[in-house]
């Protein structure tokens, strides 16, 4: 029997696995129609993985842009070709003997607004082609420098070569491109040995189920608890709830204006807007801006 519900479910996803994979069971654990997940780990990466289920694809875009933090284990003195602890070793250095203080002092100088080169081993395209794809071929494509923010990196220990830390960032990041750049910056190079996902999507890892917990509840059948509901998933979207009427002329998808949803003399958020009724369900993500009178409409959701 097909399973009907619709929503998002935290998925602790396990190392040696990629994240296609790990959707693929996902959806034949659930027998779901439509399964999607909201950014990509590599497989020798773990944590949150967002996945969205039938309906809830739809919302996929909300949480792929959003801000990740993750926990990372940075080795010194060793470079790779891919920047992490699966590629080919490409240089070593036995100068790794900083102080703390130094070591400190450069993790710093990496915090804020910076451009980062992305890896030539990585998931984005060219000429609709992975990069790691071309680079396994012997033909390395280089993406441009883009610019990404690194709101805050916390040391949580230092053992040398190894160096444990948390990076709270926003999309785009490659923690593996901020190792193998702090490994240059101290002069000896480096490259990204452990990656953990701890928050993502406004996610965090408490509330993600291992593989193993997630087949246990459905066979128990108690799953459904654990489905975020829509509305509830797009936790820091402004909401406003309608009556039966406006949710009417939502569904049919009639002309919407400010006067419809907040009296004139309120302010207008401007950006994507979440419409409940009055019964929690998500009917629709509205865009506005202040250029226009009118929403836009985003998708639409016919409970």
């Amino acid at each position: 029997m097909q399973f009907e519900q619709s929503g998002i479910l935290v998925i602790d996803k396990p190392a040696g696995i990629t994240s296609a994979n790990v959707v693929a069971r996902v959806k034949k654990l659930l027998e779901a129609k439509k399964l999607g997940h909201t950014g990509t780990l590599d497989p020798f990466a773990t944590g949150i993985l967002v996945c969205c289920i039938n309906r809830a694809t739809k919302l996929a875009r909300f949480f792929l842009h959003g801000n990740k933090k993750y926990e990372a284990v940075l080795c010194l003195g060793v470079e790779t070709n891919t920047q992490d602890s699966t590629g080919t070793v490409t240089s070593t250095c036995d100068n790794v003997l900083f102080s703390e203080i130094k070591i400190r002092s450069v993790f710093k100088e990496f915090e804020g607004t910076i451009e980062q080169v992305p890896p030539v081993y990585s998931a984005l395209k060219w000429k609709g082609t992975p990069l790691y794809k071309l680079a396994r071929s012997g033909k390395p494509v280089q993406k441009p420098a883009r610019r990404i923010t690194i709101f805050n990196i916390e040391i949580l220990g230092i053992n040398l070569p190894l160096i444990h830390f948390t990076v709270s960032c926003s999309a785009g990041t490659y923690i593996r491109t901020l190792c193998a750049d702090i490994g240059k910056s101290l002069g000896c190079g480096g490259h990204l040995k452990e990656l953990r996902r701890i928050q993502s999507g406004g996610f965090s890892i408490t509330e993600a189920l291992k593989l193993s917990e997630l087949e246990n509840l459905v066979l128990s059948e108690k799953i459904s608890d654990r489905i975020i509901s829509m509305s509830n998933a797009l936790q820091d979207m402004p909401e406003h709830r309608v009556d039966k009427a406006l949710e009417e002329k939502i569904i049919h998808g009639n002309i919407i204006t400010k006067k419809d949803l907040i009296p004139v003399h309120a302010e207008i958020p401007e950006g994507f807007i979440k419409i409940v009724n009055i019964n929690n369900d998500l009917i629709a993500v509205l865009r506005h801006t202040k250029k226009s009178d009118r929403y836009g409409y985003c998708c639409v959701f016919n409970n």
